[in-house]
């Protein structure tokens, strides 16, 4: 499956606008990123808290300002269709005013009304997705037909996911901080924008979606270890909207749920054993255990909307025998769409491999039960 994959050693490519606009946000926010953690330790403690939360609202109107050029760019390459563009790009700006607005006059009606600008903006943009989705339009375009088992067959995969989801929640998340305070809010914009920069190092990028990243994802399940469960499955959520304009392949709504919010919220998980008293003296063991779990869900996520969504991709382009002509070769969807994400659990393997030696490290492992919410 990997050799009709794209590799990636290092760079991707830059020979289209839409690939050249990723290597200039790559190297953007990765230089964005280093500044943000570099002022946070230079800034004096009596500061600090003013300085993350400007760092925080800086953030989100960087993250929305890459989202319109994205979203722009796409549209440009005929990439998105214009009911779909407009929300979207009305949704970002949305935001993007919210969050200054809070920013300049953080005041209890300024907080109120950048609330009512992006719910009302957000809405709209269901609607419209709603509306595009359910003509079928996408799924013509991109060859799929979603029969009415399978979309019943999606709906309760997104409800048994996040049932499984909202158990480990409460299971977990028990004892855990519910209210979001400064810091918690600026490691969760510090490590969304981190494990967004790193999506773009991809050193395998397969043909209909999908990316072996050099561990992408850590930044996401260091901050739900640190922060919670409860706090991680929200960021986790917010990435997975993230991702989802980063590199879009929605052919419908639920299908949607799956490979995005559902899949990366399930990556919130992360932080499930933080508090095990049993191995409270293997900070590295907790983590990969949670970790593991995380990109088990992510996985299940991926896979269900694989068998139910895209089942027509499911078989290869051989060569006949006989009259030496390519031919299509269809598969199980289950078999086919199990090797294809396998990719996901050798992501997630490269997270785990890493997160355990960065948990080894004495001087992490110190700073992390520090900082731990």
């Amino acid at each position: 499956m990997l050799l009709s994959a794209t590799w990636y050693p290092f760079l991707f490519d830059t020979s289209s606008p839409m690939d050249f606009l990723r290597s200039v946000a790559f190297w953007v926010t990765i230089a964005l990123a280093i500044g943000l953690v570099v002022g946070g330790f230079c800034v004096k403690a009596e500061k600090r808290s003013k300085y993350l939360k400007g760092a925080l609202v800086f953030a989100v109107i960087y993250a929305c300002a890459l989202g319109v050029a994205f979203l722009v760019m796409s549209f440009l390459e005929d990439g998105i269709v214009a009911i779909l563009f407009w929300p979207l790009l009305v949704l970002l700006i949305a935001v993007a005013v919210g969050a200054a607005l809070v920013g300049v006059k953080p005041g209890k009606n300024t907080k109120i009304a950048a609330f009512v600008l992006v719910v009302a903006a957000l809405v709209a943009a269901l609607v419209c997705m709603g509306i595009y989705y359910s003509s079928g339009e996408a799924e013509d375009y991109n060859g799929v037909e979603i029969t009415m088992s399978e979309n019943i067959a999606m709906i309760l995969s997104v409800v048994v996911l996040a049932l499984i989801i909202g158990a480990i929640v409460a299971v977990c998340g028990k004892g855990e901080k519910k209210e979001f305070d400064s810091k918690s809010i600026a490691y969760a914009g510090v490590c969304i924008a981190m494990s967004f920069a790193l999506s773009y190092i991809r050193i395998v990028k397969m043909p209909q979606g999908g990316s072996i990243t050099a561990a992408s994802l850590l930044p996401l399940m260091i901050y739900s270890y640190l922060f919670g469960v409860r706090k991680g499955v929200l960021a986790g959520l917010i990435y997975g909207f993230l991702q989802a304009l980063q590199d879009t392949y929605i052919v419908h709504p639920i299908q949607f749920l799956l490979d995005y919010p559902v899949a990366f919220a399930g990556i919130g998980t992360a932080g499930l054993l933080r508090n095990c008293k049993k191995l409270e003296n293997l900070p590295q063991v907790k983590f990969c255990l949670g970790a593991v779990v995380a990109g088990v869900l992510r996985f299940c996520s991926h896979v269900l909307s694989g068998v139910y969504a895209f089942s027509e991709y499911a078989g290869q382009t051989v060569i006949d025998p006989t009259t030496g002509e390519e031919i299509w070769e269809a598969m199980n969807p289950w078999v086919y769409t199990l090797s294809y994400n396998s990719i996901i659990l050798i992501d997630a393997a490269i997270v785990v491999v890493i997160g355990a030696i960065v948990f080894s490290t004495a001087a992490f492992a110190r700073t992390a039960e520090r900082v731990k919410a």
